[in-house]
């Protein structure tokens, strides 16, 4: 097998063994990388002087210690709105194009300390906003299967990159189900952790109650490992919630038996595409010959969740993206006569559309006279979703739905219709809302062979659940061996 295709724990057998070194293995990572992505655009910033550098350190690690750590020697691609020390993070936006951080966020420390060789930094919308990656201030990411469509956004150069070999694992940020959705589209595995499981310090902020950090992985068990590397409680971070860590792996391996799967009637809804509605009831199927029980729940405040997390997201996005004004980061114009002239044009020059969008919107439900009236309501819908949840995990252990309603669409198909582009994210959003964590895994092919994939959802930390049953399901199929064709 060519190095560059391996899982993480295939190639830390062979690293352990010294059959492959660390340098060797970031060399052919990078080869494939040189060859793929002048047709992916995965990668926004590829640092080879320091991976390789870093993979010479992680060699004489290997060769001196007899215990390295987890990650030692394994490349890593980064997703460009978590800062890493010293090399550029642009959060996919001209305003930031020419940032470079004096520090590394939290779990990029946490990759560091574990010997994780990074890359360099992927893809992905601006500050988090899209569904599609069509929304990059740098161009769009293609899918590696098929070069026409969407990888998915936001994280869809982490998806793309993982999928076609260009890095052992990454990481993505998850707001609205920007993991889980690039995740399915490209056919690798995305978890969101549950909200402050992960710490989001150094973690360029979109919308602060809703975003997380969470791996890309080519298997399961890949993403308990690199789950295990960058959860844990952080005193840098407010919302890092302190309690310990399980032991991810061993999860890994206690089956299904007995497990209430609830199967949610408003997540099968119509106008699916019928390839994603009969590949999910199959896979649901699959684990309950494994031994799970199959339970029927109900979570009826769904059909809000769209309209609650649009108004929640823009307005913290409205607050958090305040801090540009060409003073204290990147982008300033040099056309400004005056202090306020300064402000309008750096932000109008240095923001995109998209963007633009979401801070009107956002600005606008936190105005005095629609506070109440939008805002504060979404609130309270947020509320009930969490309760519609709690409730339902009374009656099961993991919830099974679709990660996306249809496989990944033409670039341009939606990018003129925001509304419709929104609702890409409908199955996903819900999760972000009520803080749970929730898993995306493949689970079939569509008549054009574009993967389809399941949608686990969890109780608050229940990450050994859905690891679980996505790795008794994934040992029953061989939907994550399949390779797009590049």
């Amino acid at each position: 097998m060519d190095a560059f295709r391996l899982t993480i724990h295939q190639a830390r057998t062979l690293l352990d063994t010294r059959h492959l070194s660390a340098q060797e293995l970031t060399r052919a990572v990078l080869d494939r990388i040189r060859a793929t992505d002048g047709t992916l655009h995965s990668y926004v910033t590829l640092d080879e002087t320091q991976a390789l550098a870093q993979a010479a350190a992680a060699d004489r690690s290997l060769t001196n210690s007899d215990h390295p750590p987890p990650l030692c020697g394994i490349p890593i691609a980064v997703k460009d709105i978590i800062l890493t020390k010293d090399l550029r993070s642009t959060a996919g936006s001209k305003i930031l194009e020419h940032f470079i951080p004096p520090y590394d966020a939290s779990v990029i420390r946490r990759l560091r300390n574990a010997g994780a060789v990074i890359l360099g930094k992927v893809n992905c919308d601006e500050f988090g906003m899209g569904s599609s990656n069509e929304n990059s201030a740098y161009g769009p990411t293609r899918n590696p299967w098929d070069v026409s469509r969407v990888p998915g956004g936001s994280s869809g150069g982490s998806a793309a990159c993982v999928a076609a070999d260009q890095a052992v694992a990454a990481l993505g940020t998850d707001t609205g189900g920007s993991i889980r959705l690039p995740a399915s589209f490209c056919g690798v595995v995305g978890l969101k952790p549950t909200y402050g499981r992960v710490s989001r310090f150094g973690v360029v902020a979109y919308a602060s109650s809703l975003d997380q950090v969470g791996p890309l992985t080519k298997d399961m068990r890949d993403c308990a490992l690199l789950l295990q590397v960058i959860a844990g409680h952080d005193p840098r971070e407010s919302t890092s919630v302190d309690r310990p860590v399980p032991d991810y792996q061993a999860a890994l391996e206690r089956g299904v038996q007995g497990l209430r799967v609830g199967i949610p009637r408003e997540y099968f809804v119509a106008g699916m595409q019928s390839e994603v509605d009969q590949a999910v009831r199959r896979a649901i199927d699959t684990l309950q010959e494994l031994g799970a029980e199959p339970v029927s729940i109900s979570l009826p405040h769904t059909d809000y969740a769209v309209a609650a997390y649009y108004i929640i997201a823009t307005a913290e996005a409205s607050s958090n993206l305040a801090r540009y004004d060409g003073v204290k980061y990147g982008h300033r114009t040099e056309s400004a006569t005056d202090l306020a002239e300064m402000y309008r044009q750096t932000r109008a020059q240095g923001f995109g559309p998209e963007v633009k969008r979401r801070i009107m919107l956002g600005t606008y439900a936190l105005s005095a006279g629609y506070y109440d009236a939008y805002y504060s309501k979404a609130q309270k819908v947020r509320r009930l979703i969490r309760h519609d949840f709690l409730r339902a995990f009374e009656q099961c252990d993991v919830i099974a739905t679709p990660t996306a309603p249809t496989t990944a669409f033409q670039l341009g198909e939606k990018a003129t219709d925001p509304l419709t582009m929104y609702l890409s994210d409908i199955l996903t959003i819900a999760v972000n809302l009520a803080g749970l964590p929730g898993l995306s895994l493949p689970c079939g092919f569509d008549a054009e062979g574009l993967p389809v994939s399941l949608q686990l959802i969890g109780q608050a930390f229940g990450e050994e659940a859905l690891l679980q049953a996505g790795y008794a399901y994934e040992q029953a199929t061989e939907w994550h061996t399949a390779r797009p064709p590049l």
